[in-house]
């Protein structure tokens, strides 16, 4: 059986006699010994390891895996639960299902997620924080059978960005109820939590790192938020509190840019909120830069990308119906948001976390009588003088969504505008510019 380690738990017997001179150990018994205490070890470790279902009221959703960080504090795949409202863990050595009370961290763009679950504490598995070396060896634990414990056994190919995101790649075979569970060095700490992906036509086996998982505990809650709250980007509280936003503040390397999002696109307005409080923006690259047209970011595999990564294809994992709003159109200075081509998404629905700002050019009255014909399209004539005058992005009125507005920082936009790109890799900026944060203005 390659690739697979059977470890049986051996009781220990208390002899009630001893020889008055205890013989010398012979290898093949110190050998037994070293066994018997790699199994204790393991048995520990087993404790803190367990399946995780989803719910969505008696419906289930979905089945992974995942660990304890903390005595009632478990980490899994965000994934796993993001559209539940309840959640049940099942430690593996024990047939006991015990209430996930929410979570106190999450991580969208790495995928992970930290609940607090009720009425049970368990030791925490040591997080593996280091960089594991190539060839290392990657072991998975199953859920025991009896009293075997079996280890699933593997070894680390790389530690590199897959997409955009920092990732070991490993060996083992991953199965989809598997997502989530912890990989295992020889020292019995987790390098972090493991999924499958097809990539370049090939489906292999990942690790979402352990610095990450280190990383939503300092940063942690101490009360739990509900499984609700990830799946509703509002209630009527949130929305009306929402509204009353003056504007926010986008922090580049290059300047400053503040906005003001419309609260005649809701959903977009509540949406970029919610992004911008879970710190989702924060170190994303302004990935996209076209002369005459504007700059673009929000991308989640544009954080950790290296330079030569093609980005710009990864959301939030949800995307957003159109909503189109007559009086909101392309002029110079607007904000909207990027979607796939009509003939991918026939409803026009916009990426759930990009957005781009025009800085736009003028236009003629021919171009803009050429642009009519191509799109089937009508421009009014508040829209020609400012096009003509102000200047914008034309083509894109009537099928993109327009959710918000630069209200200064306009000179920065235009800095960003003229740096010189790779027109090879999407207008990717040779030299990489980062949005630092997003703040909200109250």
């Amino acid at each position: 059986m390659k690739n697979w380690i059977l470890i049986f738990l051996i009781p220990a017997f208390v002899v009630s006699c001893k020889p008055k001179t205890a013989p010398e150990k012979q290898p093949e018994q110190t050998a037994k010994a070293q066994a018997a205490d790699d199994t204790s070890d393991w048995a520990e470790v087993v404790q803190s390891v367990a399946r995780i279902d989803s719910y969505d009221n008696g419906r289930i959703l979905e089945t992974g895996q995942g660990f304890f960080v903390a005595e009632n504090l478990f980490v899994t795949k965000y994934s796993v639960v993001a559209n539940a409202n309840r959640a049940e863990i099942t430690p593996y050595d024990s047939d006991l299902k015990y209430e996930a009370k929410g979570y106190v961290a999450f991580d969208r763009i790495n995928d992970l997620i930290i609940l607090k679950v009720e009425g049970i504490s368990r030791k925490p598995v040591s997080l593996f924080t280091e960089i594991a070396p190539v060839s290392a060896k990657s072991i998975c634990i199953l859920r025991p059978e009896g009293n075997v414990i079996p280890l699933k056994t593997g070894k680390v190919l790389s530690f590199s960005n897959v997409r955009g995101i920092k990732l070991y790649r490993i060996t083992n075979s991953i199965t989809k109820n598997s997502f989530g569970m912890p990989v295992f060095v020889s020292t019995k700490q987790t390098i972090g939590i493991a999924f499958s992906e097809t990539v370049d036509y090939e489906l292999r086996s990942f690790v979402i790192p352990a610095t990450y998982i280190a990383s939503l505990l300092k940063n942690k809650n101490e009360t739990p938020n509900s499984l609700v709250s990830l799946r509703e980007n509002n209630n009527q509280d949130v929305a009306a509190e929402n509204s009353r936003i003056k504007g926010l503040l986008i922090e580049t390397g290059m300047g400053n840019i503040g906005i003001r999002l419309f609260n005649e696109t809701p959903a977009y307005r509540d949406n970029f909120i919610k992004l911008t409080k879970e710190g989702y923006y924060d170190s994303l690259l302004i990935h996209r830069v076209i002369a005459g047209f504007g700059i673009q970011s929000g991308a989640a595999d544009t954080r950790y990308a290296a330079k030569d990564d093609v980005v710009g294809w990864k959301g939030p994992g949800y995307t957003l119906p159109a909503h189109i709003v007559g009086k909101y159109f392309h002029k110079r200075g607007m904000i909207g948001s990027p979607r796939k081509p009509d003939t991918e998404n026939s409803r026009r629905r916009s990426d759930g976390s990009q957005y781009y700002i025009v800085s736009g050019r003028l236009y003629s009255d021919s171009e803009l009588d050429d642009l009519e014909k191509a799109n089937n399209y009508k421009f009014s004539a508040e829209q020609r003088q400012v096009y003509k005058t102000i200047g914008g992005a034309p083509h894109l009125d009537g099928t993109y969504t327009v959710f918000g507005e630069v209200t200064s920082g306009m000179e920065v936009v235009d800095e960003i505008s003229k740096v010189d790109v790779n027109a090879d890799s999407d207008f990717r900026p040779l030299k990489d510019i980062r949005v630092k944060r997003i703040t909200i203005l109250k």
